[in-house]
């Protein structure tokens, strides 16, 4: 079972394969968002445990986005969810409640499809997935132990119908022949409603321990997704877009790694429950701001 404390360790443990930063020391507490506006031009907000946990909208998320763009500041999605296109994760948030428009939500799914390269791929996907966006030469990876074999490359959308044996064949197969795999989503966990959920990320590390040559992540906090929100907002300084996530690891790290600020949100996601000060410590990784919810 997934803790606060073993994801936290687990993210330690890879911590050679996440960009490079050098440490703050010093984190401000704030009571919202609207305390720092005037120092940010755009705010980047990750999903899971800052907008929402699982199917549920955090209470005020909704009220906030609109109250910041009153104020004149960009507003950014950027969700590392890889299990649905960018339709589907616009849908999603429109059914949470909240205002987007289609150019405010970045995906790590969108930054992993551009860089797919020609030939035959095995896709991990939720079923329900209809894969439209994907180049058509794949083979979904199921439970046929062949068809692992059969792909030239791996892309690794969702978790969400993948099983110990499934992956136990894939990695059998990618020792017996080493292949690239593309992992769309670089959590190792999610908050939900009733705990964490295991993510693409938790498994890629798997394979990268044995394999470390294989493995290429996606989604915060790997540059790729970065680079699409910078795209995005020409006209802004880096040192003037915040970074609000739940995660040391990657909203706070990602972020720090391309001279953004960061605000670390307490109350619903990664450290729910939790006091985040030793953890910062332990890590290294010291937010600009923290607060409870945004």
């Amino acid at each position: 079972m997934l803790t606060t404390q073993t994801i936290f360790d687990r993210y330690e443990a890879v911590r050679e394969r996440l960009p490079q930063v050098v440490a703050q020391g010093e984190t401000t507490e704030i009571q919202s968002l609207l305390d720092i506006a005037d120092q940010v031009d755009a705010f980047v907000f990750d999903a899971f445990g800052v907008l929402n946990v699982g199917e549920t909208l955090i209470p005020g998320a909704d009220r906030r986005l609109n109250q910041l763009r009153e104020r004149g500041c960009a507003i950014r999605i950027l969700t590392n969810a890889a299990s649905y296109d960018h339709d589907g994760a616009i849908a999603k948030f429109k059914r949470l409640g909240l205002k987007v428009e289609d150019d405010e939500i970045i995906t790590s799914r969108q930054a992993t499809l551009q860089n797919m390269g020609a030939g035959h791929w095995g896709v991990i996907s939720a079923d329900a997935d209809d894969l439209s966006d994907l180049p058509e030469n794949i083979t979904r990876l199921k439970d046929t132990a062949e068809d692992y074999d059969t792909v030239d490359q791996v892309l690794f959308l969702s978790t969400t119908d993948w099983t110990s044996a499934r992956q136990e064949m894939l990695e059998a197969s990618l020792q017996r022949h080493p292949r690239q795999v593309l992992i769309a989503n670089a959590d190792l966990a999610a908050p939900r409603d009733d705990g964490f959920s295991v993510e693409p990320g938790y498994f890629g590390h798997r394979i990268a321990d044995a394999l470390p040559e294989c493995v290429r992540f996606f989604g915060k906090p790997f540059p790729e997704v970065y680079d699409l929100i910078e795209a995005s907002l020409p006209s802004v300084a880096p040192i003037r877009i915040a970074m609000c996530g739940d995660t040391l690891h990657t909203d706070v790290l990602g972020a720090a790694a391309r001279n953004w600020r960061t605000v670390l949100v307490t109350q619903d996601g990664m450290f729910a429950g939790c006091d985040t000060q030793p953890f910062a410590e332990q890590s290294r990784l010291f937010a600009d701001w923290r607060l409870n919810r945004i």
